[in-house]
């Protein structure tokens, strides 16, 4: 389910959209336009990772400025298309170049998509002795600035953390801002984990991962669920996390004109009168304790607009005694690992999380066919 299909969420006309749809095509032409005014060989890395960083952050520059321009209706509207198109062709996509099977799947009753290992599959797999172990599960919170994109759109992504780490990934589709602002999120994350807790995963083989928005929603979960006495997942996994919502640091103006996120970026529709430093929104503001704070993963770009709220919130994880792998790579903008998966800063994060996903997981041989 994308937003566009609950009945509460407002969309667009047919022709409305249709000319919503061709504005983005020509925002972003405009946008690749610009690329080789922009001097796109230079960059951290070698020619190709500069030209498709370049690229890159080019085409994701021109499609959120567009975006953050549209009424909501259109904007979901226009979700709603992108979303129709990942899905038909991320699908067979992922189960021939990652060998992953997607599926949906409802859990605490909020909809979501499963990524697994198709060798793992009795659908796949006759022999019972040929089938991979599932290691983990991994509740996966997608990006999009907590209003926007949707489970499909992510998952070319949780297709590769699937191979990266052994695990099973299920990516939630919770509700998202303007139409559900804070707290629905974080309640919706918390059915979920409960449900699969409910359905035989055992805590310590549970990894709660997300990126950006849902990077800055995972936090809260765990704030979550420290208050309401329910146990910690195994680890936290996160990427160019948004874990501070004041926006106040230096690097969001002196990285602006190197990010891709716009440089208004909007905080106003999910907060919803919540302060910006609230810990139960903005994680740098908490106050971990690592007797329920669980050992974190955390990777951004030295050049994105959140790397000073980023860093001082892995400062403060390790300075209360969490364990943390954090790692900042030099040259690169907001979730870059999913952006740039072929880029040698990626590869070097894919092969941290490779040495990192049994280290503080317990595999759990039980979970092939169980949830």
């Amino acid at each position: 389910m994308v937003m566009a299909d609950r009945p509460e969420v407002q969309t667009a006309s047919g022709p409305v959209t249709a000319l919503t749809v061709m504005g983005l095509a020509e925002s972003m032409l405009n946008g690749l336009a610009r690329v080789p005014f922009r001097r796109p060989w230079h960059g951290p890395g070698g020619l190709l990772d500069n030209v498709g960083q370049s690229v890159t952050r080019q085409v994701v520059r021109s499609f959120m400025g567009y975006s953050m321009g549209l009424p909501i209706e259109e904007f979901r509207s226009m979700e709603k298309i992108l979303d129709d198109i990942c899905l038909a062709v991320i699908p067979p996509f992922v189960g021939v170049i990652d060998g992953v099977e997607i599926t949906d799947d409802t859990i605490g009753g909020v909809p979501g998509i499963w990524c697994r290992a198709k060798a793992s599959s009795d659908a796949f797999v006759d022999d019972s002795d040929d089938k991979e172990t599932i290691g983990a599960t991994i509740l996966y919170l997608h990006g999009g600035g907590y209003i926007g994109t949707s489970p499909i759109m992510y998952s070319a992504f949780a297709a590769s953390l699937v191979g990266i780490t052994g695990y099973e990934v299920f990516i939630a589709d919770y509700r998202m801002a303007p139409e559900f602002p804070f707290p629905a999120g974080v309640l919706d994350a918390a059915d979920v984990y409960q449900g699969l807790l409910d359905r035989g995963v055992d805590p310590e083989h549970l990894v709660i991962a997300g990126d950006s928005g849902g990077g800055g929603l995972a936090t809260s979960l765990v704030s979550y669920l420290h208050s309401h006495s329910k146990p910690r997942p195994a680890a936290l996994a996160l990427f160019s996390p948004e874990v501070d919502l004041d926006l106040d640091h230096p690097s969001i103006t002196e990285n602006a004109q190197f990010d891709i996120l716009p440089w208004n970026v909007p905080v106003t529709p999910y907060l919803h009168g919540v302060q910006p430093n609230d810990e139960r929104v903005s994680a740098v503001h908490a106050a971990p304790d690592p007797e329920w704070f669980p050992p974190t993963f955390a990777c951004w770009g030295a050049d994105e607009m959140f790397r000073d709220g980023i860093r001082e919130f892995a400062e403060g994880l390790q300075a209360a005694g969490v364990r943390v792998h954090a790692m900042e790579e030099r040259g690169m903008f907001h979730v870059f690992p999913i952006l740039m998966p072929w880029a040698e800063s990626s590869r070097r994060v894919f092969r941290a999380l490779h040495e990192l996903a049994g280290r503080y997981v317990t595999p759990d041989p039980d979970a092939e066919q169980t949830h």
